[in-house]
């Protein structure tokens, strides 16, 4: 069959996406998967467009390795600004399996969506051990094997493990990444960053994604990271993190809602010969 869709990402982080609002397109896990492989088209996350009484859209997010996956910063940024030109709006409503993300559309290919509140309860995470998520005390090791012991549990619509280190490149994240998602202190797995204070408003991190693998970018470990720099008193509450592909603009309000900003890619339709 062949399925109209449409690729996009943010800073890199690339997603296939199809609208299933006019025709249901029923995937199997095993379809997910081979859209993901770089080998047939490629994505670090599949998305799909559905109807919504409540809202603009309702969005699925299923990683790379078939899995759904409860929230998707980038991937929710870039379907906004698709719907926006359809709708000609500047203000999107989605709903997603982590609640109502609002986006606003500022133009120059520039986006903004408030991600909510960050949760930190051990069981909010969720931890299989009501443990101290400021500091789990996971052994991490760097290139010169060297010790590490920290990690910051922050729970931003999906899981995610944010580890401080002084320099990101003395870190293999290839290969601690799938080491820390699948410990058994995490239940339902998590995202993996290790992320560097450059000074208050400038954070920069690498990101293993769980279900995706090593990513160019991650909004929600954007979000995660710059709430976990907040609650440490290492950042203020505007934060840009960087990766290797550009910046994410992190605003935490006063009333600890998370709102993250950056570039989205044009869109391109594709597609899907399964």
């Amino acid at each position: 069959m062949d399925i109209k869709a449409f690729k996009m990402d943010g800073l890199g982080n690339d997603f296939v996406i199809i609208d299933n609002r006019q025709k249901a397109t029923n995937l199997s896990k095993e379809q997910i998967v081979k859209i993901s492989d770089r080998n047939f088209i490629g994505c670090d996350q599949l998305i799909l467009i559905e109807n919504d009484n409540n809202a603009d859209a309702q969005l699925k997010f299923f990683n790379s390795d078939g899995g759904e996956s409860g929230a998707c910063g980038n991937g929710t940024r870039c379907v906004a600004d698709l719907i926006s030109k359809e709708k000609d709006s500047k203000t999107i409503v989605l709903t997603t399996l982590s609640g109502n993300l609002k986006s606003k559309i500022l133009g120059d290919n520039l986006v903004t969506t408030e991600i909510g509140n960050a949760r930190t309860k051990w069981n909010e995470i969720p931890l299989s051990d009501k443990l101290n998520t400021k500091n789990l005390n996971i052994k991490i090791n760097d290139l010169n094997n060297n010790e590490h012991s920290g990690g910051i549990a922050v729970n931003v619509g999906n899981h995610h493990v944010v580890f401080f280190v002084d320099e990101i490149t003395n870190f293999d994240i290839s290969k601690i990444g799938p080491q820390i998602e699948n410990h058994k202190m995490f239940p339902e797995k998590c995202n993996v960053t290790i992320a560097k204070v450059i000074n208050k408003n400038l954070i920069k991190v690498k990101v293993w994604e769980r279900g995706a693998g090593l990513t160019k970018a991650c909004g929600t470990a954007a979000c995660a990271t710059a709430f976990a720099g907040k609650l440490n008193n290492l950042t203020d509450n505007n934060t840009d993190i960087e990766f290797e592909t550009g910046k994410l603009s992190i605003l935490i309000d006063k009333r600890n809602s998370i709102h993250m900003k950056g570039p989205v890619s044009d869109i391109k339709e594709i597609s899907v010969r399964l």
